[in-house]
C-alpha cells in the first residue's frame, strides 16, 4: 500500500500461460487431424468411380525402366469371372470377408519368416491395391505404415467389388504389362472377358514376380502354380464364391 492506495498485481496467474498453451496445442492437433482426414478422403475416394489414368508403379516403370508400358482400363463387366476368382484363390482367399488385413496370414508369415529361410508375405488384395496405386515397391516400415493407412481408407470408402476391379486393372502381369485388359490382349490375343480358367490361372501365377516369370512362356514352376490355383478355385466353389461382391 502506497499513500493509502492498494495496488493490485495484474499479471497473469501462473496457470494462465500453461492453459493457453495447452489450448493452442489442442487446436493445432485437432486441425492437423482434420486436414489429414480430408486429404486422405480426397486421395482415395475419387477412384471409387473414376478409372485411375495411371499408378505409382506404372509411373515408376515409365521413368525408371526403358520397357514400354501397356495399360488399358476395362470395367468389371469386361473382366472374366474366371480371372477374378483365380486372383482371389491365389492371392487372398479371405478377401470377401476380411476388412483389409488377414491377421491369421500375417501371424503365419511372421512365424514362417522367423524360423524359415524363405521370406513369406501376407499382403491382401486391398493392401496390394494401396501399394500399386499410390506407393513404391520398397520394404520398410514407412512404406508398410503408409500402405496400412491407405488400406484402411480403401476398405472404408470402396465396396469389395471395386477393390477387386481396380486390382485386376493395375496389377502387373508381365514386364510393363499392367491390368487384365492389356495382359489378355498382349499374351493371349483375346479380350479379358473371354479368358478361360487355365489362362486366368496362368496370368495370376506370375503375379508374385511378373518381371522374372512369364505367362507367355511359363516355366515348370509356373505351370505347377497354375494347377494349384485351379484346385484352389475348385475348393472355393468356383465363381460363385464371389457372387456376393
Amino acid at each position: 500500500m502506497i499513500d493509502g492506495r492498494l495496488f493490485l498485481h495484474t499479471a497473469s496467474s501462473p496457470t494462465t500461460k500453461p492453459r493457453g498453451f495447452v489450448r493452442r496445442l489442442f487446436l493445432v492437433a485437432a486441425w492437423s487431424i482434420l486436414l489429414m482426414l480430408v486429404t486422405s478422403i480426397a486421395i482415395v475416394l475419387p477412384w471409387r468411380w473414376i478409372p485411375p489414368p495411371t499408378t505409382a508403379f506404372i509411373l515408376r516403370e515409365q521413368f525408371v525402366s526403358d520397357n514400354p508400358v501397356y495399360y488399358r482400363w476395362i470395367p468389371w463387366s469386361e473382366i472374366s469371372p474366371q480371372l477374378a476368382i483365380a486372383a482371389v484363390a491365389a492371392e487372398d482367399q479371405k478377401f470377401p470377408i476380411h476388412n483389409g488385413f488377414d491377421l491369421e496370414a500375417i501371424a503365419d508369415a511372421l512365424e514362417s519368416n522367423r524360423y524359415g529361410s524363405r521370406v513369406r508375405g501376407a499382403s491382401t488384395i486391398s493392401q496390394q491395391v494401396a501399394k500399386n496405386l499410390f506407393l513404391w515397391p520398397a520394404q520398410n516400415l514407412v512404406r508398410k505404415g503408409a500402405e496400412a493407412y491407405l488400406t484402411l481408407w480403401i476398405e472404408l470408402l470402396w465396396p469389395k467389388r471395386r477393390i477387386l476391379e481396380v486390382y485386376l486393372n493395375v496389377a502387373e502381369f508381365g514386364s510393363g504389362i499392367f491390368g487384365a485388359g492389356a495382359a489378355a490382349e498382349y499374351i493371349f490375343d483375346k479380350p479379358a472377358r473371354a479368358l478361360t480358367l487355365r489362362e486366368a490361372a496362368t496370368l495370376v501365377a506370375i503375379l508374385p514376380s511378373p518381371k522374372r516369370m512369364s505367362a507367355m512362356r511359363p516355366s515348370d514352376y509356373v505351370l505347377g502354380r497354375v494347377e494349384q490355383i485351379e484346385r484352389a478355385v475348385g475348393a472355393l466353389g468356383g465363381t460363385q464364391y464371389l457372387a456376393g461382391l
